[in-house]
């Protein structure tokens, strides 16, 4: 067990060292769960040097604790994944589109996947219109609403059927805001974001009081999709804990 756990430590510090390049947000948790699995592989390795075999109640006590840490985890995994291949349905009133990341007045990665995702969606479906929601921040020339208008007012989508609400800064404000710029509450709405997203966002939608919502997954790059995964699990549990879901 302690040659699995140290392998799994070092396959942790290589992941962080591949997201620091990309200068990825909250990328330190590869960082100090490399240093926890290494730590406790060297234990193990200590204790079986020392005594031959582990003490009984220690080793007892180190799986019990591995136990219901993978069991939380696979918990909020599996809440997460449970939405992850939603595609909505035919017919909204509406759909949400969530802003993500603007670098400079062009979309990044994740946002140019909604944008189409949404573009898809309308194309499809006439008469829905679409809010895009989004403030401005660092590093962002325009607001995350205004970069989504001019990249779906590029893809033939009518402006005539864009909502943009430019104040936003997070999910929960996402929600919040789009809701004062029309009657999303109650009528028949998609949320469009990126599919290890999706979970958390109708969870926040239905706290916020919407009724009728449907999730519309947005793919995501698969290289970075543990680390977002895991980042989303401990998103979960801060929502939760400060009383937003």
């Amino acid at each position: 067990m302690a040659i699995i756990i140290s392998i799994l430590g070092i396959l942790c510090l290589g992941y962080y060292l591949f997201l620091m390049l990309l200068r990825m947000d909250f990328a330190v948790i590869w960082l100090l769960a490399g240093i926890f699995l290494l730590g406790l592989g060297g234990v193990n390795f200590w204790l079986l040097e020392q005594h031959g075999v582990m003490h009984g109640w220690i080793r007892h006590l180190l799986l019990a604790v591995i136990c219901m840490a993978l069991l939380f985890f696979l918990v909020a995994e599996g809440c997460i994944v449970s939405k992850m291949t939603q595609q909505g349905e035919p017919g909204l009133e509406y759909v949400i589109v969530l802003g993500a990341q603007v670098k400079g007045d062009h979309p990044s990665r994740a946002l140019k996947k909604r944008i189409l995702k949404a573009a898809e969606y309308l194309q499809e479906n006439p008469d829905t219109r679409a809010i895009l929601s989004g403030g401005q921040g660092p590093g962002e020339d325009i607001t995350e609403a205004e970069c989504m208008r001019q990249v779906l007012v590029d893809l033939g989508v009518g402006e005539d059927r864009l909502i943009l609400e430019n104040r936003s800064t997070s999910t929960r404000e996402n929600l919040i805001y789009s809701a004062r710029l029309a009657p999303v509450k109650d009528a028949k709405v998609g949320l469009i974001t990126q599919n290890f997203h999706l979970y958390r966002s109708l969870k926040l939608a239905a706290k916020q009081g919407y009724r009728n919502i449907c999730g519309i997954a947005a793919p995501s790059e698969w290289m970075y999709q543990p680390h977002f995964m895991v980042r989303e699990a401990f998103a979960l549990v801060k929502e939760k804990l400060v009383g937003n879901i």
